[in-house]
């Protein structure tokens, strides 16, 4: 049913997506990749999540997940009111109309033998928006100018265009069918600085004039981040390890991972540059298919303590929506 009168536009709960390894002729199951590890977190309308951590932590298998594209383990992903979990392929195509998806790499993600126009407009037929030919091209001409681009491109292909504006071209295949949240799967990251500047400029910009469009933000650059998103969830190893308001994780990180990161972010101040704490973490990641006992993290943690490696711990607020799972954090409450 739908929950009109609520205002969270996807509740993630408890989601887990492990990738069986196999071995032998027959392909016997021998352990699962972890990918994903108990996530849970709440989007609400017209919101902007920023979703960080490592590269190989879970962020992009979150973002398929939550579009369908892969079938989680275990877990809910509520849409709209419906968990689409297990929503079989046909009546997923249904949902997917109010989602969309923009690629990390706007070089690859673009066909080369299709047109910039039919690239855009694609969705509008998948999902039946226009039949007459007259709407479908006023509507392509709409959205090239939506994202800053001449409609008389529309008849141009992909090699004939720069980075940044195959990547608006990307944002506009986004918006063709006016959906309810987009996946931002590292957006900016293959693309110049000055040209990222553009495209978040352009995704806030469209976001304030289309009501209610919420964006899950995937990134590892925690500028690009704080400057985007309401709040911020930090990953690691598969699992959400801090979840808070931007501004607040940016002035009070808690979890000893978040501060190891923030550390390591380039401030423009030389004074405060040579003066601020530096955090260098020792070891690896762990692997997803072999994850350390208790806290995932406990391994390369600066603060463990022996009983980190005792249990897990679960997101728990301490204060004013500011989820922390780590038990050295102040006010956080043992479980185990």
């Amino acid at each position: 049913m739908n929950q009109k009168n609520d205002d969270t536009i996807l509740d993630v709960k408890d989601l887990k997506m492990y990738f069986p390894v196999t071995r032998g002729l027959l392909r016997r199951k021998v352990a699962d990749v972890k990918a994903v590890d108990g996530v849970a977190f709440k989007l609400k309308r017209g919101e902007t999540m920023g979703l960080v951590g490592e590269s190989g932590c879970g962020k992009t298998t979150i973002g398929r997940c939550v579009l369908g594209l892969y079938r989680p383990s275990a877990g809910e992903i509520v849409f709209n009111g419906q968990d689409i979990a297990g929503f079989p392929e046909k009546k997923l195509r249904d949902v997917r109309r109010n989602m969309a998806l923009i690629f990390q790499d706007p070089y690859s993600s673009l066909d080369p033998r299709q047109s910039a126009g039919s690239i855009v407009g694609e969705p509008l037929l998948i999902h039946k928006v226009t039949m007459a030919k007259s709407d479908y091209r006023e509507r392509v001409e709409q959205l090239f100018r939506i994202v800053g681009l001449d409609s008389s491109m529309s008849d141009r292909f992909p090699h004939e265009f720069s980075g940044g504006q195959r990547q608006r071209i990307g944002v506009a295949r986004a918006l063709a069918c006016s959906p309810h949240l987009i996946v931002c799967d590292e957006p900016i990251s293959a693309l110049d600085v000055s040209i990222q500047a553009q495209i978040i400029n352009l995704l806030e910009e469209l976001q304030s004039k289309s009501a209610g469009l919420s964006y899950l933000f995937i990134a590892h650059d925690l500028s690009v981040v704080r400057h985007i998103s309401d709040r911020v969830a930090v990953m690691y190893l598969g699992r959400i390890v801090e979840i808070c308001k931007s501004r607040v994780l940016y002035e009070n990180p808690l979890h000893p991972y978040t501060r190891a990161l923030l550390s390591a972010v380039p401030i423009a101040d030389p004074v405060v540059e040579s003066t601020r704490e530096r955090i260098i973490l020792k070891g690896e990641v762990p692997s997803p298919l072999n994850p350390p006992p208790g806290c995932s993290f406990h391994p390369r943690c600066f603060v463990a303590i022996p009983e980190c490696s005792q249990g897990v711990p679960g997101l728990q607020d301490v204060g004013e929506g500011h989820e922390v799972a780590c038990i050295r954090v102040p006010g956080y409450k043992r479980t185990f």
